[in-house]
């Protein structure tokens, strides 16, 4: 019995560690899951040739309003940064002088014109005396002779008086052009001298694009060529024209300076820079893909051509980049969609599952 016992007890040692082991799970699969893409299909459009350069405003009106008499300053009507308009009066300088040499000026006109007067009456009876024999010739060429000259001393002095009129309408300075006041130079007070500086005035009707281009570009400009332009003071205006020269020589910095006209653009400043592109041509049919959907890979740049959610590696090749697009030049054709956002992670064969673009 207790050999019995003693096996009994074996078998049922070695018979619960078989039942305590787990049951073994079943094996997983080694394949990858999809990836996460968006898709898009490949577009063809016109794409424009352009050579792009930042350069500077100039403006081709900058008078600078000095004073044309010598006069004590008044009155200062504009100040800096003003928009002044052509006409406006901007400042008053003392009259007083002129007023005093125009009341001398008509008091001499009076003058001689009262001698004039009388000597034409002196004229006039020297021609009957002559025609009596009462005098000679030689006396009534005498007086006529001196009726003439008093002529001219009245033409003198009433051009005198106009002279003092004009300098006069001077003191009253007035804005040559519609522009802004870039610096006020004089004050009221001041006694300025012919010629010295009261205002600095930039108009902004007619400004000048300076647009330097690298050397190696020169060749494919010419004057004529379209130009697109835009400036930061006006961040949403792009303003179309042509180039209308270029300097014949090459600047220090080994650039020509290519020049485009302004006109009558509002907001746009002299001295401000200016982002220009020269249109030099253009591809009319470009298939183009967005900058993301185009890999580097060790076979080259390419693609992922989604077919049944798949991803199909194409190897491309690629022309202009630009506003966030790339040129297909080969490999690609308008209309098959290819990946976008995931591309980066794709291999070719490899699942994907497609999920809208986000707007």
């Amino acid at each position: 019995m207790k050999i019995k016992s003693s096996l009994l007890a074996l078998a049922l040692a070695l018979t619960l560690p078989a039942c305590g082991k787990k049951t073994e799970e079943a094996p997983k699969s080694s394949a990858p899951p999809p990836t996460l893409i968006t898709q898009i299909p490949a577009e063809a459009r016109k794409l424009e040739i352009f050579e792009q350069t930042i350069g500077t405003m100039e403006s081709l009106i900058d008078p600078g309003m000095g004073a044309e008499v010598p006069a004590k300053v008044v009155k200062i009507l504009a100040h800096a940064g003003q928009d002044v308009k052509k006409g406006q009066l901007i400042a008053v300088l003392d009259a007083t002088d002129y007023t005093l040499q125009k009341r001398e000026a008509q008091a001499e006109v009076a003058r001689i014109e009262a001698l004039l007067s009388n000597q034409g009456r002196i004229v006039d009876r020297n021609q009957r005396l002559v025609q009596k024999n009462f005098i000679s010739q030689n006396a009534l060429d005498d007086a006529t002779t001196q009726q003439n000259a008093l002529r001219e001393q009245l033409e003198a002095a009433r051009a005198r008086v106009a002279s003092i009129e004009h300098n006069s309408a001077k003191t009253q300075v007035h804005s040559p052009i519609d522009g802004r006041v870039e610096k006020q130079i004089a004050s009221p007070g001041d006694f300025v001298k012919q010629g010295d500086p009261l205002f600095q005035i930039i108009g902004t009707q007619r400004l000048r694009a300076h647009l330097p281009f690298p050397e190696s570009v020169a060749a494919k400009l010419h004057p004529g060529q379209a130009v697109r332009l835009s400036t930061p003071t006006v961040p949403d205006k792009v303003f179309n024209t042509t180039i209308k020269e270029i300097k014949p020589l090459v600047g220090t910095n080994r650039a020509v300076d290519v020049i485009a006209d302004v006109v009558d653009q509002a907001g746009w400043q002299g001295g401000a820079s200016v982002n220009g592109a020269v249109i030099l041509g253009e591809h009319a049919e470009a298939v183009v893909v967005p900058e993301a959907s185009v890999v580097l890979r060790p076979a080259g740049e390419v693609v992922y051509v989604i077919r049944n959610n798949v991803a199909e590696q194409r190897i491309v090749k690629t022309g202009l980049r630009q506003q966030g697009v790339v040129e297909i030049t080969e490999g690609l054709a308008a209309g098959e969609p290819v990946a976008v956002d995931g591309a980066g992670y794709l291999t070719d064969k490899a699942p994907v599952t497609v999920q809208a673009a986000k707007q």
